[in-house]
């Protein structure tokens, strides 16, 4: 289930939804599921979405998702990926500038777990270890103990993505691996964010001091774009995925970050939050 921050239901692809069990639940589709998962096939799925012969899906995708297109700037897109890495109006989303607020990197799904003094955390009732995230045990180490904020992104939402605080970048590099899907329905049986392509960056902020940020790619996600400035500012771009649904994990180490309480409630309950690029989703307890 995904709720807004009002507490309200919000509509999900129930198609997809039912391709993707079949997938991940049906013999057959696990076969299918292996070839898929390749980067090979990400990579055919790409050249496509850059072609022009991909423009037709962009009418049926903004009417099935109910997407506001009045947010974003106007353009003639040549290809379904030039309309999935669209821009936003300016002053289309406004960055919450309190010093101790923990935004939202994106218009995503989020859903906040614990990262454990043993370096493990859980997700849909399944645990996974911030090492295998994080790519080694001397990166997660300093985050046992905090809280992990994950945000989801589906093919309805904006797929740029800003630095959630201000600072300077320490560290950057490429984890490479396969693309499952990051719908929750591949988080019950795999190690998704311990399996598929990643990008890890270790930040020094300036209010929550070092934070990991992990952009996951997924199933037909082979590209993740980042610019690595030296230095930055809270609510400037960092970059995007092209075509795909995708994830970003941002690991905050012991004390550095509490959620809102209905966000902590909601993920209790297994249940997502859909929040928006820049919007406050928690506090520094620092």
């Amino acid at each position: 289930m995904i709720l807004d921050r009002a507490g309200n239901e919000t509509v999900s692809d129930g198609g997809q939804e039912k391709f993707l069990a079949f997938l991940y639940n049906n013999a057959f589709g696990r076969v299918l599921l292996k070839l898929l998962c390749r980067r090979f096939v990400s990579d055919i799925g790409g050249i496509y979405m850059r072609s022009r012969l991909s423009k037709r899906r962009i009418k049926k995708t903004i009417e099935q998702n109910g997407i506001d297109m009045s947010e974003y700037e106007p353009a003639e897109y040549r290809s379904f990926n030039d309309f999935f890495i669209r821009k936003l109006r300016p002053g289309a989303r406004t960055i919450n500038g309190e010093p101790d607020a923990v935004i939202a990197p994106a218009d995503s799904k989020l859903t906040v777990c614990d990262i454990t003094a043993e370096g493990k955390y859980e997700i849909k009732g399944c645990r996974y270890t911030a090492a295998a995230l994080l790519g080694s045990e001397e990166a997660a180490r300093p985050f046992y103990g905090g809280k992990m904020f994950v945000y989801r992104l589906t093919v309805d939402n904006y797929h740029r993505y800003c630095y959630p605080d201000s600072g300077r970048e320490l560290e950057h590099r490429f984890i490479p691996g396969i693309l499952h899907t990051v719908n929750p329905i591949a988080l019950e049986k795999h190690d998704v964010f311990g399996k598929n392509c990643r990008e890890y960056t270790l930040l020094e902020t300036e209010n929550f001091g070092k934070v990991a940020f992990v952009e996951v790619g997924a199933m037909m996600v082979g590209k993740i774009n980042n610019a690595h400035p030296e230095a930055f500012v809270r609510g400037d771009e960092k970059g995007y995925f092209s075509f795909g649904g995708s994830t970003i994990a941002v690991c905050y180490a012991p004390g550095a970050a509490e959620p809102d309480g209905d966000i902590a409630a909601n993920s209790a309950n297994g249940t997502e939050t859909a929040v928006k690029y820049g919007e406050k989703t928690g506090k520094g307890r620092g």
